[in-house]
């Protein structure tokens, strides 16, 4: 049976499962998901949005979901994976499953940080009030994780707070028996004023085939700021369809930061709606791939108000048959004047068999407006490169110095040390080459 038809049809055994643990709106929000995934199907490359993506071979697979997975695992097998040398709180889920012996959570008057199930279960005016607001729900992807989430990050920021430590949110896929899909869901608030930064990583560590299709919904209030990191640096059997959507207010800054080293198959959809003036997004991405990793970053910013910004920066490196894919849009609305909007895409190649497919877009219907966008697709400059050798630097080095100061600059939003520490490591591995970098 095609998966397509497998989900369709154990979505009712599947509702039945939770009949009364779960309200009448989370019930019809689930089947209305179904709905759309059902009339949608899972995407391919005829729809113009996945021109150059094809999940034909994630999807030809045979995946188990909502069963029982083997929970087991140790802590330093979650460690690895996280931002260490540094107190913060910490979510960690094991096969979709939410591991509190493995977490570090609070529940403080200023600040919510839990699982998605707790929150539905202590806080459920405000769940309620938020959950399914934000995604866009006629995404076929966005519906069939509606339908079947249960559990992710549920992180609350009340107004005028700061959390004060880096919030960490970690999937584990650990069991070694069988392939899985899971349907990941994050929930974060941040009220007026409120102030937070996230990191995300998802990470498989068995060799069988695991697909992730995630939803995060961010609602940023007035003057609020929230920082979301993701690494997405899986192992090849994996796939990940990652959609995040970000609601910002008046006077508010929202930055998604993405930094992608491998997997079989990524698919980064990101989208940025203003609803107040003077607010402030940013969006910057580093790629660095080989093998036949394929990443697609798909963004879509819609500016429906006036003076707003916002600053798209993705730099990709592409080695052996590695395929990048980024596909910006920036919409300008009719009444959204002195919009400032910039776009750019910067790309290197380092072998023939390595491809990229860029458009950067603008829409505009307003004419009192400051928008660039752009791209370019080259490979090192050998200039430069003899330079460096003639200064007695050698050629792995000196091809390691130039493109880690092609994409040093997509890490210049990273105010905490420790993970930016971190970050710039994960560069220097990739690049192998061992370089003392601040």
């Amino acid at each position: 049976m095609k998966l397509q038809d497998k989900l369709i049809n154990s979505f009712e055994k599947f509702g039945q499962s939770l009949s009364g643990s779960e309200t009448d709106s989370l019930r019809k929000m689930r089947t209305e998901g179904i709905e759309v995934f059902k009339n949608l199907g899972f995407p391919t490359t005829k729809d113009e949005e996945w021109k150059y993506t094809s999940l034909n071979k994630c999807i030809k697979r045979d995946y188990d979901f909502g069963a029982e997975f083997s929970l087991d695992i140790r802590s330093e097998d979650v460690d690895r994976f996280l931002c260490t040398g540094i107190d913060s709180y910490k979510l960690v889920f094991v096969n979709g499953v939410f591991n509190a012996s493995l977490s570090n959570t609070t529940q403080q008057d200023k600040f919510f940080v839990s699982n998605l199930k707790d929150a539905y279960e202590g806080n459920s005016e405000l769940f309620n009030q938020y959950y399914g607001t934000i995604a866009d729900k006629e995404l076929s992807m966005v519906g069939l994780n509606t339908a079947y989430a249960q559990e992710g990050a549920f992180i609350h920021v009340k107004a005028g707070a700061v959390v004060d430590k880096l919030i960490q949110i970690l999937y584990i896929n650990s069991d070694s028996s069988r392939s899985m899909m899971n349907q990941a869901r994050n929930l974060i608030i941040a009220e007026d004023r409120g102030e937070v930064q996230i990191l995300e990583r998802h990470q498989s560590l068995s060799d069988e085939y695991v697909f992730t299709n995630s939803v995060t919904e961010i609602s940023v209030g007035n003057e609020a700021n929230v920082k979301h990191f993701k690494v997405q640096n899986d192992i090849d059997t994996a796939s990940l369809v990652d959609s995040t959507f970000v609601k910002q207010g008046t006077k508010s800054t929202a930055l998604v930061d993405t930094f992608v080293f491998s997997g079989e198959l990524t698919r980064n959809n990101l989208h940025f709606e203003f609803t107040g003036e003077h607010a402030e997004a940013h969006m910057d991405a580093i790629t660095l791939l080989k093998g036949s990793s394929l990443v697609d970053h798909h963004t879509f910013v819609d500016h429906a108000v006036p003076n707003c910004q916002s600053f798209q920066m993705y730099k990709g490196i592409y080695d052996e048959k590695s395929k990048g894919v980024f596909n910006g849009k920036v919409m300008v609305r009719k009444d959204a004047q002195k919009t400032n909007a910039y776009q750019q895409n910067n790309n290197l190649l380092l072998s023939d068999f390595a491809s990229i497919d860029t458009k950067p877009q603008l829409e505009i219907f307003a004419d009192d407006v400051a928008c660039s966008h752009g791209c370019t697709i080259g490979q090192l400059d050998e200039e430069a490169l003899f330079y460096m050798q003639s200064r007695g630097i050698p050629l792995k080095e000196a091809k390691a110095f130039l493109m880690f100061a092609f994409a040093g600059d997509t890490l210049k939003n990273i105010t905490i040390p420790e993970l930016k520490e971190q970050l710039v490591n994960l560069v220097a591995r990739e690049l192998k080459v061992d370089l003392e970098l601040n």
